[in-house]
C-alpha cells in the first residue's frame, strides 16, 4: 500500500510539476523579449495545460493530470501560496508609504473606491445570469468588488523594475500607493472570506475581532521579541542564522495554521508574518533571497497551473458570455484608470504622468487570481464566471507593459531627486564642491575631484590603490601650482581632493533587488563596500561623500556618467580585472579585415527570441568589460581604469611609474596624470617618447633628470600612417566609443598640441621663477625619445628594464582610440602570438598599448586614461 502511494505520487506529482515548469519557463522565454512580466507566462501555461487547450486532447489530463493527484498538487500549489504571501508581507515596507503619505494614500484611496463601486454595479446583472441563486448576492458582490480594487503589487514592482520608473516620480508614487492598495485589498477580502465562512453575521463579526487581535498581538509583542531576536543572534548584522530562520519558519506556519481554523484563509496569516519581520540591517531582503528562487521557479507555477485547470475558456461560447467578459474587462480599467489618473491629476501631475499612474495602478496580475481562486473554492464564483475574470486580469496585466510605454517614454521622464542624492550632490559643506564645469580649466592639469565607482568586493584593493596614488603626501601644502603657459607660470590654489564613491547594485528581475532599491536611503550606511571605503578616507584624512544606486546593469554606464556630470567629477576611476584565463574571442586586428570563416556563426537566428546564450558574452570578464566600454563610450569626464594584475611583488617599496607617450588627447592627458603623481616624493617616473621610424639600429637614449634636446624639432610622423580611427563593434551587447575619421587638418593639429605638451614638460628649463612643487616633480621624472619600427616591443623590453631596479612598477598609458599617431594592430599580433594569448575583448576596452603591457606582464599594475570629448 505504501509502495503503491509513493508511486502514485512520483507518476502524479513530480511529473506534473516537471511539466509545469517547463512550459512556464518557455512561454517566459518568449513573452519577456515583448516584456512582458513572467506572471502572464504562468498564467497562460497553466491555461494552457488546462481543458481550453490541452487539456482538450484526449487522454492528456488523465495522463498528466489524473484526477487522484490533484490533491497532492493542491496541498504543494497551496504551500507556496503561503511562501508567496508571507514574501509579499516582505515587500511591504510602511516607510515607502510614510515618505509619500499624501499623494500615496490619494490615489490608493481613489484606486480602490472608484473600481469597488463599478464592481459592485456590475456584480447584479452577472449575478442573476450565471450565479446560482443559493450564493448571497451580498457575499459575490463582495468578491467582486474586491476583485475589481485589487492592484497586484509584486507584478507592479516587476513592471516598473523592467520600464526603468523606479527612479521616477511616478515609479515612487505608484509604488507607494500599490503598497497602500495591497493593504486594503487583504483586508477587504479577509473580511469576505470571515463573511462567507461565518453562519451568521454575528459569528463573521466573531472571527473579524479574533483576526483584528491576532493581527495586533503579531504587529506589536510579537514584532518586537522577532527584533530582540534578530539582535540578540546576530542577524541584523550578519544575516539570518539557523535558528532565527527556524522560528520563522515555524511563526509563518503557526499563524497560517491559526487563521485557517478561525475561519479566514491560511494565506492572511503568512501574510502578517512577513509584515512582522523586522527591516534593521536588511534582514528582510535577506531572507526574501533565500526563499524567492524556489517559491517563483517551482511553487507559483504549480498553483497557476492548477489555477488554469479549473480556467474553461471554451465556456465563453456566445455572445452575451463574451459581451458581459468585455464589460468585465472594461470596467475594471475604467476604474482604476479613471480613479487613480483624476486622483494624481488632482495631486498636482499633469495629464501624461496622471495617465501612467492610472495605467500601473490597474494592472492585476497574480494577487486577483488568488481572490478569484478564494472565491471559487468558497462556491461563490462559478466556473464560467471565473474564466470570465481570469480572461480580463490577463488582458489588463498584458496591456500595462505598451500602454506605459506609449504614455510615458524614457525623454518624457521626471526623475526623482531623493533626499540621498541631494546630499550626495551638496557637497562639502565648505562649498569646495560648488563647481560649475567637471572640466579642469585648461591651463590648469590638475584633477582634484573624483568619482570612485564600486560594484564589486574584488574591486575595492584596485580602487583604493588608485585613489592612494592621487592623493597628496600629508606633508604637502594645500596649495600647488601649476605652469599655465609657456612663458608665465601662475600660482594656481588647487582645492582639497574630494572624492565621491558611487555604489553600484545591479537591479534583476528578483524581488530582493527591487526591495534593495526602495530601501537605498538606508542601505547606503550599511553597504560593506561603502563601509571599507568610508574607513579608507578617514585612515587617509580624505573628503569621501558616498552615494548608492540601484539600477539594472545595462545602466550601470549611463549612471555613472551621469552621476559624475552632476557632481562636477574631473576625473572617473573604475577598476578592472583583466580575464584571468584564456580569451573566449579569437584576435582581429586587420583595420578592415577579411571575411573570416568565424563570421557565419556571429548571427544566432535563435537569438532574437531566446536571446544570446553564448558564454562569452555572458562571462563575468566580458560583462565588466561591457561596463567599462560603455563608461568609456558616454563619459563626458575624464576616465581612467586601473587593472590589477595580481602582482604583488616588491610591496612595501616606493612605487615608479613608466609611461610610454605616443600621441593624441588620451596620452596628453596620460602625461599629466603622471606629472600630478609625481607630486608625491615617494613616486618617480620614467617618460619615454616612441617615434616610429624605419631605421637599421636603435638607440637608446641615456635617460637623465630632465632631458632636453636643444634645437631639435619634434618629427612630424602623420605620412608613416593611414589608418582609419572609426572603431568598429560587432556586437550591440558591447557600447564602445566611437570616432569618425581623422582627416589631415586633425591630424596636424593633434600632432601639434602633442609637441607643446611634451614641451611643455619634457624641454621645460630649470628656472627659480618655476614654482616648487612643480620643480620637484619634474625633477623626479625622467623623459627620453625613442625612434624604432616595433614601439611596442621597445616599450615591452624598457618596462622589463625598469622593473630589474623598481620592482613596483605601474605603466600609464593613453586609451589611444582617436587621433593616434600611430597604428600598432600588426605588431600587437605578433605580440599576441609571442605570449601566446589573444583577447580582442581586453584590445577594444583598454586599446593597444595597455593590452600589449597586459599580455607580456610588465607591471604590477596600469592605469589607462581616456580623455573627454569636448564639444564646442
Amino acid at each position: 500500500m505504501i509502495n503503491s502511494c509513493f508511486g502514485l505520487w512520483i507518476r502524479g506529482v513530480i511529473a506534473a510539476i516537471g511539466v509545469i515548469i517547463m512550459m512556464a519557463q518557455l512561454l517566459s522565454l518568449g513573452l519577456g523579449r515583448i516584456r512582458q512580466p513572467k506572471v502572464i507566462a504562468e498564467v497562460l501555461g497553466g491555461i494552457l495545460l488546462g481543458p481550453t487547450a490541452f487539456g482538450a486532447i484526449p487522454g492528456f489530463t488523465q495522463h498528466i493530470f489524473p484526477e487522484d493527484s490533484l490533491p497532492y498538487l493542491s496541498l504543494v500549489a497551496n504551500i507556496g501560496l503561503c511562501l508567496f504571501l508571507f514574501l509579499v508581507g516582505l515587500e511591504i515596507d510602511a516607510s515607502i508609504v510614510k515618505r509619500n503619505a499624501r499623494l500615496s494614500i490619494v490615489v490608493s484611496l481613489a484606486g480602490i473606491a472608484l473600481p469597488f463601486g463599478l464592481g459592485s454595479v456590475l456584480s447584479l446583472p452577472l449575478y442573476h445570469r450565471f450565479i446560482d441563486p443559493s450564493v448571497h448576492f451580498t457575499y459575490f458582490m463582495l468578491f467582486t468588488g474586491v476583485a475589481y480594487s485589487i492592484t497586484a503589487f509584486p507584478v507592479l514592482c516587476r513592471i516598473l523594475t523592467e520600464l526603468k520608473l523606479l527612479d521616477t516620480t511616478v515609479g515612487i508614487v505608484v509604488l507607494s500607493a500599490g503598497v497602500g492598495n495591497d493593504i486594503v485589498g487583504w483586508t477587504l477580502l479577509a473580511l469576505s472570506v470571515a463573511l462567507v465562512n461565518a453562519g451568521s453575521g454575528l459569528t463573521a463579526l466573531w472571527t473579524l475581532l479574533i483576526c483584528v487581535a491576532f493581527a495586533i498581538f503579531l504587529l506589536w509583542p510579537v514584532k518586537r521579541v522577532m527584533l530582540w531576536l534578530a539582535r540578540k543572534t546576530g542577524s541584523v548584522e550578519n544575516g539570518p542564522t539557523m535558528l532565527y530562520m527556524t522560528v520563522v519558519i515555524l511563526l509563518l506556519w503557526g499563524s497560517a495554521f491559526f487563521t485557517d481554523i478561525i475561519g479566514v484563509n491560511a494565506i492572511f496569516g503568512a501574510f502578517l508574518v512577513g509584515i512582522v519581520v523586522p527591516r534593521e540591517g536588511g534582514l528582510a531582503i535577506t531572507l526574501m533571497e533565500k526563499l524567492e528562487d524556489m517559491v517563483s521557479i517551482v511553487f507559483l507555477p504549480l498553483y497557476f497551473t492548477l489555477s488554469g485547470l479549473n480556467t474553461n475558456l471554451r465556456l465563453l461560447n456566445n455572445g452575451i458570455t463574451w459581451a458581459f467578459t468585455i464589460a468585465i474587462a472594461s470596467l475594471s480599467f475604467t476604474g482604476k484608470f479613471g480613479g487613480c489618473t483624476l486622483a494624481a491629476k488632482l495631486s498636482g501631475f499633469g495629464w501624461r504622468e496622471a495617465s501612467t499612474v492610472g495605467s500601473l495602478m490597474s494592472c492585476k496580475g497574480l494577487v486577483e487570481l488568488i481572490v478569484l481562486n478564494v472565491g471559487l473554492e468558497a462556491g461563490i464564483l462559478s466556473q464560467t464566471v471565473f474564466s470570465m475574470f481570469v480572461l480580463e486580469a490577463l488582458t489588463l496585466t498584458f496591456l500595462t507593459t505598451p500602454l506605459v510605454s506609449a504614455l510615458y517614454p524614457p525623454e518624457r521622464r521626471v526623475r526623482a531627486s531623493g533626499q540621498l542624492e541631494k546630499r550626495a550632490a551638496a557637497g562639502p559643506e565648505d562649498g569646495t564642491d560648488s563647481i560649475d564645469s567637471g572640466s579642469p580649466a585648461k591651463d590648469d592639469p590638475w584633477r582634484y575631484r573624483f568619482t570612485v565607482v564600486l560594484d564589486k568586493l574584488e574591486h575595492i584593493p584596485g580602487v583604493m590603490a588608485l585613489t592612494q596614488l592621487i592623493l597628496p603626501t600629508p606633508s604637502s601644502p594645500s596649495g600647488i601650482t601649476s605652469v599655465t603657459s609657456t612663458t608665465e607660470t601662475v600660482d594656481l590654489k588647487k582645492p582639497e581632493i574630494t572624492v565621491d564613491a558611487l555604489r553600484l547594485i545591479e537591479l534583476s528581475d528578483r524581488t530582493s533587488a527591487v526591495m534593495k532599491s526602495s530601501a537605498a536611503d538606508t542601505l547606503i550606511y550599511t553597504d560593506p563596500l561603502l563601509g571599507i571605503f568610508r574607513m579608507f578616507g578617514e585612515l587617509n584624512d580624505l573628503a569621501v561623500s558616498t552615494s548608492l544606486s540601484v539600477v539594472p546593469f545595462d545602466d550601470f554606464s549611463h549612471r555613472v556618467v551621469d552621476h559624475a556630470s552632476r557632481h562636477a567629477s574631473q576625473l572617473v576611476l573604475l577598476p578592472w580585472l583583466p580575464p584571468t584565463s584564456s580569451y573566449q574571442n579569437s584576435m582581429e586586428v586587420e583595420a578592415v579585415p577579411a571575411t573570416p570563416k568565424s563570421m557565419r556563426f556571429d548571427h544566432n537566428p535563435f537569438e532574437a527570441f531566446f536571446g544570446s546564450f553564448s558564454k562569452a558574452d555572458k562571462s563575468a570578464s566580458a560583462m565588466n568589460s561591457q561596463f567599462v566600454r560603455g563608461v568609456f563610450a558616454q563619459s563626458k569626464s575624464d576616465v581612467a581604469v586601473f587593472i590589477d594584475t595580481g602582482d604583488r611583488s616588491g610591496a612595501g617599496s616606493s612605487q615608479h611609474v613608466f609611461f610610454p607617450f605616443f600621441g593624441g588627447p588620451d596620452d596628453r592627458l596620460a602625461l599629466e596624470f603622471v606629472i600630478q603623481l609625481c607630486l608625491n616624493p615617494r613616486m618617480t617616473a620614467t617618460v619615454v617618447r616612441y617615434i616610429k621610424r624605419d631605421v637599421s639600429t636603435t638607440h637608446l637614449e641615456k635617460p637623465e633628470g630632465v632631458h632636453v634636446h636643444e634645437g631639435e624639432q619634434i618629427p612630424t610622423i602623420r605620412s608613416l600612417v593611414q589608418r582609419d580611427d572609426t572603431v568598429s563593434i560587432r556586437s550591440t551587447a558591447f557600447p564602445d566609443t566611437v570616432y569618425g575619421p581623422a582627416t589631415t587638418q586633425t591630424r596636424m593639429q593633434s600632432e601639434t598640441v602633442d609637441s607643446v605638451a611634451w614641451n611643455k614638460y619634457a624641454l621645460h628649463k630649470p628656472d627659480p621663477a618655476t614654482p616648487s612643487l612643480l620643480r620637484a616633480a619634474l625633477s623626479r621624472v625622467q623623459f627620453s625619445e625613442f625612434s624604432t619600427p616595433t614601439p611596442l616591443r621597445a616599450a615591452i623590453q624598457r618596462a622589463a628594464t625598469i622593473r630589474q631596479v623598481h620592482t613596483r612598477l605601474l605603466i600609464v598609458a593613453g586609451r589611444s582610440k582617436r587621433l593616434a599617431t600611430e597604428s600598432h594592430h600588426h605588431e600587437l599580433k605578433e605580440i599576441f602570438e609571442e605570449y601566446g594569448s589573444s583577447g580582442e575583448m581586453v584590445r577594444k576596452t583598454i586599446g593597444d598599448v595597455a593590452s600589449a603591457m597586459v599580455v607580456s606582464s610588465s607591471a604590477s599594475a596600469l592605469v589607462v586614461l581616456q580623455a573627454a570629448i569636448h564639444v564646442e
